[in-house]
């Protein structure tokens, strides 16, 4: 089956399956970084915490997406997109928060590692984190009107952004820089290579959806 015989219906089907499997590997990952930090680590419980915030806000964020991407609009006042339009903005805050405590590690000097591959790093996180705001953002400003072709275009320029700097932050996860940390174990290797495959690939199906929803015609 090519790409362009696959319906609208299965890229949404898709896309939503990978995003529900997605919350799962992320609530696992969480519990993972925790496990294998230690409880003692005050960091790993708020990286625990950032992973909790992400799956609660990918919870509602698949939910208005399974709406959108099915024509449905939603209300202003529905529950689901308030929690969503209240709670991502914290999401955002504390991984900018954390983003900022390894960049003070990394200007410090107290990491014996290159330091093009340090502002890489930064970099990309920092992308990452923007780019997942503007995703929450573009969603919540355009479920209430699928019609609307200008908010439709944005949740998708997003979208596009977001592949590839989820990939890009994988990368990072799994590859080791010399001076910043040990070695990562097979096993860590395999969770986080999966967790930012399966990111990827929701992204993209969540893309593709939104590419073949239908599209009413404005009022």
């Amino acid at each position: 089956m090519t790409a362009g015989s696959i319906t609208p219906g299965r890229w949404r089907a898709a896309a939503l399956a990978a995003l529900w499997t997605l919350v799962a590997a992320t609530l696992a990952l969480g519990a993972y970084s925790l496990w294998r930090a230690g409880l003692d680590d005050q960091f790993a419980w708020l990286a625990t915490l950032r992973a909790l915030l992400a799956a609660v806000v990918l919870v509602w964020w698949t939910q208005l997406l399974a709406r959108y991407t099915h024509a449905a609009p939603t209300p202003d006042g529905d529950g689901v997109l308030r929690s969503l339009r209240g709670l991502f903005p914290w999401l955002t805050s504390l991984r900018l928060a954390l983003w900022a405590l390894s960049a003070l590690a990394y200007l410090s000097g107290s990491l014996n590692a290159n330091p093009v591959a340090l502002t890489a790093i930064a970099t990309i996180e920092l992308g990452f984190i923007l780019a997942k705001n503007a995703v929450y953002g573009s969603l919540v400003r355009a479920a209430p009107h699928p019609e609307d072709v200008l908010a439709r275009a944005r949740l998708l320029s997003w979208l596009n952004v977001a592949a590839p700097l989820s990939l890009a932050l994988g990368v990072v996860n799994v590859v080791p820089v010399a001076g910043l940390a040990g070695a990562p174990d097979a096993v860590s290797l395999t969770v986080y290579g999966l967790h930012a495959l399966l990111d990827v690939a929701a992204t993209l199906l969540a893309l593709k959806a939104v590419q073949t929803a239908p599209h009413p015609q404005p009022a």
